[in-house]
């Protein structure tokens, strides 16, 4: 037996097949809307209904073009035409495409994987991860800076790691009856 084909109305009735009563109450949750007439609300309604069309439309078309045609939407189906749709493309934030949790422990141990590669407190100054070895003036072999210690002016203060392209310039203060301004470089 053939499906029956809907037709479609040559003009818009005077029914939604969404409530008025709740468009009304979003339409006034806009602070930017002060009022909004019925006949304006009912063409929300409408263009609601014929957007909804559309997307389950471009659903369908996913779910009937896969190896083994279904005839269920789902909701990969939906997440397939946000993502490959031009004009469905403002969704794809409300409709992103789902990962298995196989994929996503996977993609998991490969952050983590990368994260340790990294030395723990450097940065690049997108804040991304720590610059190549080499590109800080170091030996590949040698990735850590090394600190002398008796060069740090109080016991209690911990200075910060830093690369070696990234020296810190301090500036002595001494009385003003010594005219000798040194600058003292230490890294």
């Amino acid at each position: 037996m053939a499906p029956k084909a809907v037709a479609e109305p040559d003009e818009i009735t005077g029914q939604s097949a969404l409530p008025i009563a709740r468009i009304k109450k979003i339409i006034q949750l806009d602070e930017d809307i002060a009022q909004c007439s019925n006949n304006a609300t009912f063409v929300i309604a409408m263009a609601t209904e014929m957007f909804i069309q559309y997307l389950a439309e471009q659903g369908h078309n996913v779910a009937i073009s896969e190896r083994k045609p279904r005839k269920t939407v789902q909701y990969k189906d939906l997440a397939a035409a946000v993502s490959h749709t031009d004009n469905l493309e403002f969704l794809a934030d409300v409709i992103p495409k789902t990962t298995t949790y196989k994929q996503f422990k996977e993609k998991k141990a490969k952050d983590a994987a990368n994260q340790s590669v990294l030395e723990k407190g450097q940065r690049t100054l997108n804040g991304s991860g720590a610059p190549s070895a080499a590109a800080n003036g170091m030996p590949k072999g040698d990735a850590t800076p090394h600190r002398d210690e008796s060069k740090t002016t109080s016991p209690s203060v911990s200075r910060p790691m830093v690369p070696v392209s990234a020296l810190i310039a301090d500036r002595t203060v001494e009385p003003m009856g010594n005219p000798d301004h040194d600058v003292e470089m230490r890294d």
